[in-house]
């Protein structure tokens, strides 16, 4: 299951990004390829910001923030912790070419990975991410401050920049459920749930719906 977060970040967070990372220099960024595993680095071409920089803590710290008070990406994705920040920036020529994440990373596994789009569209061409789906590519743009979360094992690619600078933060999330169908029937279930409390108030076929819901999760955390 794939989806998009609209409008992640309020207006002050996105102003707030989006100048302090236009405002950084170019010994702020390290070639992106570092970060990659032996087999995508050959096809990665952006620069990525310090980790050791100054700014990255304060600026890793709004988006996490962010999605941890999303209230679909809690529900969709029922995050165990999100790991391997990194914000990322491609200018002409720039992008990824056709890759998958890795399973793990230095923070944990990788069931579900983000993209945050920081530039405003009219300020860059190209840089789409283009999701292999099974029923087809599907590429993506969104309006800066938006976000799209999808499974790590898709197959994927950053189309290259053709004008202005792509400016975006990437991470990955480690699940408490591992398995995206089990995710995606908690998921509706807890929607359901919600959808019937809000339009019969509480009864006893819905208490057993939530114990159903909890007992699921616990059997299936992993």
């Amino acid at each position: 299951m794939h989806f998009p977060l609209e409008d992640l970040l309020s207006a002050q967070d996105l102003q707030q990004l989006q100048t302090r990372l236009s405002k950084l220099d170019d010994s702020a960024w390290l070639p992106g390829a570092q970060t990659a595993g032996s087999y995508a680095k050959e096809v990665k071409n952006n620069w990525q910001l310090d980790k050791q920089h100054s700014d990255f803590a304060a600026l890793a710290d709004v988006v996490l923030s962010a999605l941890d008070s999303h209230p679909l990406f809690r529900a969709a994705v029922i995050p165990l912790k999100i790991h391997s920040l990194l914000f990322s920036r491609c200018s002409v020529g720039g992008g990824y070419g056709r890759h998958v994440d890795n399973s793990f990373m230095p923070g944990g596994r990788t069931d579900l990975s983000f993209t945050l789009f920081i530039s405003d569209l009219a300020s860059y061409s190209g840089g789409g991410l283009t999701l292999e789906l099974p029923q087809g590519e599907k590429t993506v743009r969104l309006r800066a401050g938006s976000a799209i979360v999808y499974p790590s094992g898709y197959l994927h690619r950053v189309e290259p920049v053709v004008a202005g600078v792509r400016y975006v933060a990437v991470g990955w999330v480690q699940s408490a459920i591992r398995s995206s169908e089990q995710r995606e029937l908690l998921f509706e279930m807890e929607t359901a749930c919600k959808a019937l409390a809000a339009s019969h108030g509480r009864s006893d076929a819905l208490d057993l719906l939530y114990r159903c819901h909890t007992n699921l999760m616990r059997m299936w955390a992993g």
